[in-house]
């Protein structure tokens, strides 16, 4: 679908979230909105004016009075003539006004689509379409500033700059193919490389604070590992703030896996307690044991703990053996030694390795530090982009690209053809490039009415 191409039927939704509150929005957006408006509230509002409107149903019956906005096209959300209703937030009374508006002629609104119709009438680009929804499922203020970043633009005028860029370059090499005979080709070579190293100078930059705004998007998967009675719960009820997980003296307390969600510097992570591992007869803390190495399997950054008092022993090794194969490639391990309140040894921190008391708190803040260290998380002042997976890899395609185009500069044909692909690649990031069934994977994820 080009952009541009938009159905032309009109759709309606509740914009606001299920459930009572004060109040309560219908959105119609389409070619018939004035129409639809007639129909139910007798009038078409005037232009970005709030105005008292009575909704009413197709025998006339009063169903709700509210503000009725009414946004011409191309100036509104979708691009498209828009029509809000702010009623009151009843479900009863909202899903009455929404079906006045669908018996008017409007048909109900599929997730997304409002969204996808700003994106096909040139409104947002497609950078800017994921951000709303990243806007609104944001986890943290930190994760909101970036979203909204992205959504004003951001991001995508970074990218477009560097497609500007490969543009430039790509016409100059096409001078060089098109006219050899010309002296172009001396002052190209003297050039190329310069230029091609500024644009991969800068996509590095793109990438990297990308990188970072995905460690806000998806946050932080934190699994605590050890052996019984090492103080895994302890450290988990510590790092929550709350006594989430039960705590005694007995080993093999926690038997099943416990989930906390915290934020450090406005990170998300998702933070669980697993079941001591150890070898036991017990079927239920079998049971658990298996799901603690199922959970690991899955882990970013595992946490593995041990016993200040005794360091690291022949139960611990065979732990440690069996992570080489049990954990995921690029996982990041902390180990952790608990309880230096007992043995009157100081909290440090170096070498991945953290000494603490989960009792009395002494070294959390040092975990806290390497846990976002080890995730890959810097703190560099810069803003950062909430960027998503396909945009992470669109952007390490197209720098893969340009690699190639560095070792390809004698030959102009393969240097053009690797400009070409990075170009495409950084064009599928803001929807310059995309295919019908990715537009429809994305939008298919945001909520109705959005």
């Amino acid at each position: 679908m080009e952009r541009g191409d938009v159905a032309g039927d009109t759709i309606a939704a509740i914009a606001t979230p299920h459930g009572r509150g004060g109040i309560g929005v219908v959105r119609v957006s389409g070619a018939n909105v004035p129409a639809l408006a007639r129909a139910v509230l007798a009038v078409t509002p005037p232009a970005r004016s709030a105005t008292l409107l009575t909704a009413r149903d197709a025998r006339g019956d009063p169903l709700d009075q509210g503000i009725a906005l009414y946004f011409p096209a191309p100036r509104s959300y979708t691009g498209e003539d828009v029509l809000e209703f702010q009623g009151h937030g009843g479900p009863v009374v909202l899903h009455a006004v929404l079906a006045a508006f669908l018996d008017a002629g409007a048909r109900l609104a599929e997730p997304g689509e409002y969204t996808r119709r700003a994106f096909l009438n040139g409104r947002l680009d497609l950078a800017q379409a994921e951000a709303v929804a990243d806007l609104i499922d944001a986890s943290s203020k930190e994760a909101a500033r970036s979203a909204l970043r992205s959504l004003s633009g951001e991001f995508s005028r970074g990218v477009v700059a560097l497609v500007a860029a490969l543009v430039e370059l790509r016409a100059l090499t096409e001078a060089l193919l098109d006219f050899p005979e010309e002296e172009v080709d001396s002052l190209h070579r003297d050039d190329a490389h310069a230029r091609l190293a500024r644009v991969r100078a800068s996509l590095a930059g793109i990438l990297a604070r990308s990188k970072q705004g995905s460690l806000l998007r998806e946050g932080i998967h934190v699994v605590i590992a050890g052996r019984p009675n090492v103080g895994k719960s302890s450290l988990l009820n510590h790092l929550a703030g709350e006594e989430r997980a039960i705590v005694t003296a007995i080993p093999g307390t926690t038997r099943d896996l416990v989930r906390e969600d915290i934020a450090i510097e406005g990170i998300p992570l998702h933070v669980v307690d697993t079941a001591g591992l150890r070898e036991t007869a017990d079927e239920v803390e079998r049971i658990g044991v298996e799901r603690a190495w199922q959970e690991l399997a899955r882990a970013d950054v595992v946490i593995a703990m041990f016993d200040a008092q005794t360091g690291i022993g022949p139960d611990d090794q065979a732990i440690l053996a069996r992570f080489e194969s049990a954990l995921p490639a690029g996982a990041a391990r902390i180990r952790v030694f608990n309880k230096i309140d007992l043995c009157g040894k100081p909290a440090t921190s170096s070498d991945g390795e953290v000494w603490i008391s989960a009792k009395t708190g002494a070294g959390i803040e040092l975990l806290r530090q390497a846990l976002l260290a080890a995730a890959g998380w810097q703190q560099s002042g810069e803003s950062v982009f909430l960027a998503r997976e396909r945009h992470l890899r669109a952007l390490e395609r197209a720098e893969r690209h340009l690699d190639a185009a560095l070792g390809e500069a004698a030959r102009w044909e393969l240097f053009a053809e690797e400009l070409r692909l990075a170009q495409e690649a950084l064009g599928e990031i803001t929807g310059e490039f995309t295919a019908d069934d990715l537009l429809g994977e994305i939008f298919r994820r945001f909520c109705i009415g959005k």
